[in-house]
């Protein structure tokens, strides 16, 4: 049987491959295990590596960084010498990253059946790079593999055929329950001086929110009304460190009292601060779906979702990123202004099983 290729790019695929890797590896399924080199920081990959216990790549690519098209175009070039030489029997990719669409569109082009891991996800706004590879992936893809059932709509809305989705549950909740535990052992409070449910924890990085000085100066400045009642942790994506010092912001930001300004932590102490954390900002997509499952108040600063069933069902409110919101939709958490919520359906910790079940039948 001819191996199939399990794609992971950036960090966000980590999380959503490494329980699917260790079911088709337990089906003793030939796997092979390739990283593209989208995230090339040791702090936003190899860590995770390590922590999710997945083994060193079969395959790595190492494209490292560049604009969207040149780093597309390398991963597409170096991919498709991957895919004549072991001459896959499936290729799967995950998300919506560069690494999700290049992988998926040079297997599709060799008659490679393509499986997409969370596939169906809408933010309809296509100024988003990851919405047009969303769209993208899932026009050329065999097999769809969706988290909720909104995401089925949305591909049938696309006219995509009903036999090709497959609602299978959110795979970022098996490698959030199964890490847990283990979280547990983590001293990442301690280090960083934080007290267990009384601070926000940030994260950051979209070009919407950091690619503009008046944009992010607006949103330091409700960072420093929140720290007047609790400190702020925040692990910082290297872009937006970088943007914070290019717009004079950065100085102004490690003086506020109660801020904490940390390196990017690695998924272990990460999931350790989420957990414990009395509230949670952020503009990433991932974080929305984990804070709906452990009941963990968000903020989404954003205009909108690709993960609507976290603000209908979770915890999630999408608020935007001007000042005077952040600053409203903050104190209403505060405040106790509580909401009924409930976990989604297949956020069970079994996605990586069902979809193991559907590769290995369609590979037979």
């Amino acid at each position: 049987m001819n191996p199939i290729i399990v794609v992971v790019g950036a960090r966000p695929n980590f999380m959503k491959m490494a329980p699917l890797y260790q079911d088709l590896k337990r089906r003793k399924l030939p796997v092979l295990f390739l990283h593209t080199g989208q995230h090339y920081d040791k702090n936003m990959s190899k860590v995770f590596f390590d922590e999710l216990e997945m083994p060193e790549p079969d395959i790595y690519l190492g494209v490292g960084s560049g604009s969207h098209a040149e780093q597309t175009a390398r991963i597409m070039i170096d991919f498709e010498k991957v895919c004549v030489k072991e001459k896959p029997s499936m290729v799967i990719v995950a998300g919506d990253v560069n690494s999700t669409i290049a992988c998926a569109l040079v297997a599709s082009k060799l008659w490679i059946p393509v499986a997409h891991v969370e596939a169906g996800l809408r933010s309809f706004d296509r100024q988003m790079p990851e919405e047009i590879n969303r769209i993208l992936t899932d026009q050329i893809s065999d097999l769809l593999l969706t988290p909720s059932v909104d995401a089925n709509e949305n591909l049938a809305k696309e006219g995509i055929p009903d036999e090709k989705i497959k609602f299978v549950g959110n795979i970022m909740i098996d490698t959030l329950l199964s890490n847990a535990e283990k979280a547990e052992k983590s001293i990442i409070h301690k280090k960083l001086k934080v007290e267990k449910g009384n601070y926000a924890l940030l994260t950051l990085h979209r070009p919407s929110n950091v690619d503009e000085k008046e944009v992010l100066s607006g949103i330091v400045n409700a960072l420093e009304y929140i720290c007047k009642d609790i400190s702020i942790v925040f692990p910082a994506h290297p872009r937006t460190t970088n943007k914070l010092k290019e717009f004079g912001l950065y100085d102004r930001v490690t003086k506020i009292s109660n801020f904490v300004l940390t390196e990017p932590k690695g998924y272990l102490d990460f999931l350790a601060l989420m957990k414990e954390a009395k509230i949670v900002l952020t503009d990433s997509g991932g974080l929305q779906e984990e804070t709906t499952a452990l009941g963990i108040p968000c903020l989404t600063l954003r205009e909108n979702t690709e993960r609507p069933i976290t603000v209908e069902q979770g915890t999630n409110t999408i608020i935007g990123n001007r000042e005077e919101n952040i600053k409203i939709e903050y104190r209403k958490v505060i405040d106790n202004k509580s909401r009924e919520q409930k976990i989604p359906d297949l956020w069970d910790g079994n996605t990586a099983k069902r979809i193991g079940d559907i590769v290995e039948a369609e590979i037979a």
